[in-house]
């Protein structure tokens, strides 16, 4: 008897058991719309920033301390260079440059002047010149992260008993996204002469170009590339290429250089990947440029070439054209269509952010 009622007992429990468990699930289906949802007691609150408005700033009396009250939200001014156009659906990201992955160290040169190009950081470029110079033994007298600027002791060398050499090595922001200049200037004087003041251009360019080679070769096998100087984030001052995009006018590339290397830089641009350069007049300051997209679409396939289609040369007419225009900021950019029209906003602004990538 006592057996029996133990098993009885136990199934019971087990019942209820499944009854409430059975319930308990009912319960969270059905509850799901009572307690969550744009009704329930839980609301989504992910879209409420949508209905915020903006509300005029706390006012405190004259005769108070205000010091203390600031805005903890402040919304930024959006700048020209971040308007954007209305666009349906998410935007295609932009291409990356073709030198970003890789590191590259080159040394350019434009108008007998000569520079390093390394398409890394000012930030990250700084501290591995300055180990450059503790490995070579060079001393340095004057380092001033903010403007970029290393200068060196006054150094003598063997072959040269007369004067004593100094450097003066500029780090500054690239043309291109994400990269670094360096340049440097030497300066030679007579031994116990007063000390002149840095020259535009340097006393000895063999100096100098031996100063660069050793910078470039150490740079290129240098594999510190991971370094970081906090006190060089702002190195080289603002960036020399801006896109504008006024809202009264068409966009363009506003170029913070001289004549000569904006027109260099961009004629390098518009003749790589879907640019070519058809004709360039530099006195007017245009370059008649075929920009190509579906060409590839519209080539023969093979069987076709076989049988000699697509085997005369076909000359591809300029269809944009690339204007450089001097003002008091800089070198003006823009983009138009055969007939000197703008481009819809949109396509100006993709062919203005392809000609930037190329910069250099």
């Amino acid at each position: 008897m006592g057996t029996y009622f133990l098993f009885w007992f136990l199934s019971m429990i087990r019942r209820a058991s499944a009854i409430a468990g059975i319930s308990i699930c009912l319960l969270v289906v059905s509850g799901c719309g009572v307690f969550f949802g744009d009704d329930g007691m839980f609301r989504n609150k992910s879209k409420d920033y949508l209905l915020a408005s903006e509300e005029p700033p706390l006012h405190v009396p004259a005769e108070l301390d205000g010091d203390a009250v600031g805005e903890l939200f402040r919304v930024p001014e959006i700048p020209e260079t971040s308007v954007l156009d209305d666009e349906d659906g998410t935007p295609r990201p932009q291409l990356l440059s073709t030198n970003v992955l890789e590191e590259e160290v080159k040394i350019q040169s434009l108008s007998g002047r000569k520079w390093i190009l390394i398409n890394r950081l000012p930030s990250e470029v700084w501290p591995r010149v300055r180990n450059i110079l503790n490995r070579n033994g060079v001393t340095t007298t004057r380092v001033d992260a903010s403007a970029g600027i290393i200068e060196t002791v006054w150094l003598e060398f063997d072959e040269d008993s007369e004067h004593n050499h100094r450097y003066r090595i500029a780090i500054e922001q690239g043309v291109q996204p994400k990269s670094t200049e360096i340049a440097v200037l030497h300066m030679a004087m007579v031994k116990d002469a007063d000390i002149p003041v840095w020259p535009e251009n340097s006393t000895d360019v063999e100096r100098e170009n031996t100063m660069l080679n050793v910078l470039a070769s150490d740079l290129a096998g240098d594999g510190s590339s991971g370094t970081v100087s906090m006190l060089a984030q702002k190195i080289g001052g603002e960036s020399k290429v801006d896109i504008l995009t006024p809202l009264d006018e068409t966009p363009y590339i506003l170029l913070k250089l001289d004549y000569d290397r904006s027109w260099a830089s961009v004629g390098h641009s518009v003749n790589k990947d879907d640019f070519s350069i058809i004709d360039q007049d530099r006195t007017a300051g245009i370059f008649y440029v075929h920009y190509s997209v579906d060409d590839e679409e519209d080539e023969p396939g093979f069987i076709a070439r076989m049988l000699g289609a697509g085997t005369d040369e076909d000359i591809p007419e300029a269809n944009c054209q690339v204007q450089l225009l001097r003002t008091d900021g800089g070198v003006k950019v823009i983009v138009l269509d055969q007939q000197q029209d703008a481009f819809e906003r949109a396509e100006a602004l993709r062919l203005l952010k392809k000609i930037r990538s190329n910069l250099s």
